[in-house]
């Protein structure tokens, strides 16, 4: 690899952190410096080849060109000016500049995000005499800046599109889970691919797909391209030796103890659909049963699953409803299994009636979600329902 030190940047899904600095440190990321919603990292510039390649909960690597002191539009479009970005890409790749802040002392991101493009365009007309154009829908190249009260730094994207899009999504399902986040939850479940998963809501099948690619030991990012192969620096014979070597590291193709169902038939087929674009349909038992209707397939194992969050009164009112019959189904008969609820519907202890012995705060995008852990034991963790704890 490059022996060059180069400063990163993992943004992944807030309550991941400490998950992707594991990930990051087995990779051979150096410095780790966890912070809500990401974890800074320093390694040789080519680490962001394998973080982009193997990273199963990062959303992006951004790699640090310049960080200093601001305190107007001025002290920023001339830091950007001061770059050497026909070093680092050249004026016929498209270029988009996205801006984020916090506690910014600045009136308008807006217009501080178009200063920094200009900036960035002024320099290559000084030197080459034309400008790169602007698209803000599939930019060759990415700049990001961040500004906190005093300080911004500007980051060239690596990824491109973003690290949870696998490639593999072909039939969409209402409100799907991302990637990188179910693969999240998966690694703080413990599972691990001797022990039998099931999701009993699969929806699209994200979770089962997850599992059955980190069972397989397919890589994340093979099959899709990413914005370092775009930059001047890319090194070519490194990518594809690290891809060589990744699928060296893939298991046959076999069946997995990896059991999804449904109660919709669409929606099974969704999650066939995706299963086949992914290559692993053969790995994964799917079935049409209602959640209330399952049975455990292994006498121990993980049960994982995304329920709906009711955001209509209507729908909070049937969940009402489903919750304390999903918690006998789950008494009743997962006896052994630890189970994984993950709902931004705060009330699922309460209504399922068994008691969580953990809740882990994630977040789905912008959306607050709890992650319950269950360990069901026969005879225990069954709290009373209300009309039973008055007569006690």
């Amino acid at each position: 690899m490059d022996g060059s030190r180069a400063q990163f940047f993992s943004p992944c899904p807030r309550g991941l952190e400490a998950i992707l600095a594991d990930e990051l440190k087995a990779l051979g990321a150096q410095d780790l410096a966890p912070t809500p919603g990401g974890v800074g990292f320093t390694g040789p510039f080519d680490l962001c080849y394998r973080v982009n390649l193997e990273s199963r909960t990062a959303s992006r690597v951004l790699w640090g060109v310049w960080q200093g002191p601001y305190r107007s539009e001025v002290d920023l479009y001339d830091a950007a000016a001061a770059l050497p970005w026909r070093d680092w890409f050249s004026v016929d790749r498209t270029i988009k500049v996205k801006v984020s802040a916090q506690q910014c002392p600045l009136k308008s991101l807006d217009f501080v995000t178009l200063r920094i493009k200009d900036a960035i365009c002024d320099k290559f007309f000084t030197i080459a005499k034309t400008r790169p154009s602007v698209d803000t829908a599939k930019p060759d190249v990415r700049i990001d800046t961040f500004l906190d009260a005093t300080q911004a730094t500007l980051y060239l994207d690596t990824s491109g599109e973003p690290l949870f899009k696998r490639g593999f999504r072909a039939a969409r399902t209402e409100a799907p889970l991302r990637e990188n986040l179910a693969a999240g939850i998966l690694k703080m479940s413990g599972w691990t691919p001797d022990q039998a998963l099931l999701d009993p809501m699969c929806g699209g099948g994200t979770f089962l797909v997850e599992a059955a690619r980190m069972a397989r030991r397919i890589a994340p990012g093979l099959g899709r391209g990413f914005a370092f192969e775009k930059l001047n620096n890319f090194r070519k014979p490194i990518w594809q030796a690290l891809c060589e070597a990744s699928r060296a590291q893939q298991q046959p193709a076999m069946p997995l103890r990896i059991y999804g169902s449904d109660v919709n038939g669409s929606t099974i087929q969704a999650a066939r659909v995706n299963l086949e674009a992914a290559g692993l349909v053969d790995a994964v038992s799917l079935k049409q049963v209602s959640v209330l209707d399952m049975k455990a397939p292994a006498e121990s194992g993980v049960l994982v699953m995304n329920p709906p969050y009711g955001i209509r009164t209507g729908e909070q009112d049937d969940l009402a409803e489903l919750y304390p019959q999903l918690g006998d189904v789950l008494k009743r008969r997962f006896a052994g299994w630890r189970t994984y609820l993950f709902t931004a519907d705060l009330r699922l202890p309460k209504l399922i009636r068994l008691t969580p012995s953990h809740r882990i705060p994630l977040f789905n995008g912008a959306l607050e979600c709890r992650l319950y852990e269950f360990k069901l034991v026969e005879g225990s963790m069954r709290r009373p329902s209300p009309k039973q704890a008055g007569a006690v």
